[in-house]
């Protein structure tokens, strides 16, 4: 965050201060002293200004106003490049020592450059070479440069601090069984780094992790230089797109990095525990098919390398890490699920590669976006490999059953709730992933298989390396389908009932009724009692079929 240059305020509540012929400024009482200060009064009136003046105003932590997220972000500038070095000791459970470099352009005149950043301590901060006063305000980093900055200056932000990776939850570092990982959605970036954590400020990123021989480091991107140095030895990765801070991800362990290749010469690599790589193997093996599958359907792959770091770790989700998608071990042994089940969950992250990861968010209410659309081909992929068992029109129709209970409970797709306090992974419901699917699926009915397949590919082309929100889509939909698609869009995204569904007139919404509390919270029919992602679904059926149980576990 950064604050505009400040303007005097202006005069307090009260009543307007009289002028004298003099100019004196004289206080509209009356009594014995009308018009004249006696000296006392007037000489510790002056001290007291004296010392208002010599205090810095406190730090204000504010935000780019995002409606459910509104102090996160800042304004001002714009980040272009993030260079992060770590320091890790080798052992889980200390904060590691940690250089941030910000590469940014103003955009307004600012006296104070704010940064997102907690869950760490910060020791010195340089701007453009000179030292800067630096403060926290709430999970806000307050740097206050010695020179004024201007619109359009470059900015060079150098942070000295520590990165704890003991906090309690809220996401930022994982811990995992032999080292750390990273699971920044939605606004933990900067519990692991100083940033400009929304999803709307994407920049280019570089790692330098340094850590004892015997672990393995990885981060986004492909690698870019190792060095060893007695016993410890330094990593580096750089990306060669811009990417959401939310998406940043490092993985530290006794790790192997798996390399093969994808269509058209794709690096691929996969990180795993060393003792996993036999058990793993056949699932890693999946990921050139599903990649051209992929392809297939909405066009080349958006990024440099792909692969997925499968962690010994307890998060109760998977999440889709730009060029390294993160994936719980436990997804790939439980034996009750069938292959193309877990083969669909890897390709809903992969989907995010194009959707929410190359073409990211502008704010986070456009997040049904990104769902919405690895759900659909999760869906769909789900379908091809399962047959009558994964049927999208039976999991579509199921949704729809759910959807006016989905409504009521977490808003319509465009419009969620705003989440519980300290919940914020709240906004990960069952509307934002089948219920946002059903749009894509009524979409479909209105415009036809090829138009909608025409929207797809252009929505990736047209918006590669950016970020979009609704109503871009709703425009390009519009042009695509040759007329204006507004009024459709209105409804399914932001009605608090679901519209009947193209194509099927026998399609039910049933009741939105309230059940017993569960742990204490009452739920609505139509969901599971988890607020936030779940475990391998995050809110999606089981196995795509009406009534599945869902896996949850927050």
């Amino acid at each position: 965050m950064s604050v505009p240059l400040r303007r005097p305020s202006r005069e307090p509540d009260g009543p307007a201060p009289h002028r004298t012929a003099a100019g004196r400024s004289v206080s509209g009482r009356t009594g014995p002293h009308r018009g004249r200060i006696p000296r006392r009064a007037a000489a510790l009136g002056l001290a007291i200004a004296a010392t208002l003046a010599a205090a810095p105003p406190p730090p204000e932590p504010e935000g780019i106003g995002d409606r459910l997220f509104p102090t996160l972000g800042n304004p001002g500038y714009h980040v272009t490049s993030y260079d992060i070095s770590l320091d890790y000791s080798g052992r889980n459970d200390r904060p590691l020592d940690a250089v941030t470099v910000i590469n940014a352009r103003a955009a307004a005149n600012l006296d104070h450059v704010n940064l997102d950043f907690a869950a760490g301590s910060v020791s010195s901060v340089l701007i453009n070479g000179l030292p800067a006063r630096h403060e926290q305000a709430g999970e806000h980093l307050v740097l206050t440069p010695t020179v004024h900055v201007f619109p359009g200056q470059q900015l060079r932000v150098v942070v000295h601090h520590t990165s704890d990776p003991r906090g309690k939850g809220n996401g930022g570092w994982i811990r995992t069984k032999d080292g750390l990982a990273m699971a920044n959605q939605a606004d933990a970036a900067h519990r692991v780094f100083p940033c400009n954590d929304h999803p709307s400020d994407k920049a280019y990123f570089t790692f330098h992790v340094t850590a004892p021989r015997g672990l393995t480091a990885v981060a986004n991107g492909l690698p870019v230089g190792e060095g060893t140095r007695g016993p410890r030895r330094t990593w580096s990765y750089r990306t060669s797109h811009p990417m959401a801070t939310e998406l940043a991800q490092v993985s530290i362990g006794r790790s192997v990095v798996l390399s093969h290749r994808g269509p058209h010469g794709l690096p691929l690599r996969d990180v795993v525990a060393a003792t996993d790589r036999g058990p793993l193997a056949r699932w890693l093996a999946k990921t050139p098919e599903q990649i051209a599958w992929m392809e297939r359907k909405v066009g080349r792959f958006p990024f440099e390398t792909y692969g997925v770091l499968i962690a010994d770790a307890s998060t109760g989700f998977e999440l889709e890490t730009q060029t390294l998608s993160l994936f719980e071990k436990r997804l790939f042994g439980i034996a009750q699920l069938p292959s193309w089940y877990v083969e669909s969950v890897m390709v809903h992250e992969l989907s995010h590669q194009w959707f929410g990861d190359s073409v990211s968010p502008r704010r986070w209410s456009d997040v049904w976006l990104n769902e919405a659309h690895a759900t659909w081909y999760e869906a769909l992929y789900a379908q091809e490999k399962g047959g009558p068992r994964a049927s999208m029109e039976a999991r579509m129709r199921h949704a729809y059953q759910m959807s006016d209970g989905w409504r009521a409970e977490a808003g319509p797709p465009a419009l969620p709730k705003v989440p519980e306090q300290g919940r914020k992974i709240g906004i990960f419901r069952p509307m934002i992933y089948d219920g946002s699917a059903l749009v894509l699926y009524a979409l479909r009915d209105k415009m036809g298989q090829a138009g909608f397949d025409r929207l797809e590919r252009e929505w990736v082309a047209k918006h590669r390396d950016g970020v979009a929100g609704t109503a871009d889509f709703i425009n390009l939909a519009s042009e695509v389908y040759g007329h204006n698609l507004s009024g459709f869009f209105w409804e399914w995204l932001y009605g608090a009932k679901t519209p009947p569904m193209p194509g099927h007139p026998e399609w039910k919404p049933q009741a939105a009724t309230k059940q017993a509390p569960v742990n204490g919270r009452t739920t609505v029919q139509g969901r599971t009692p988890a607020n936030g992602k779940a475990a391998h679904t995050r809110g999606r059926q089981a196995l795509a079929t009406p009534g599945a149980a869902h896996l949850h576990r927050r």
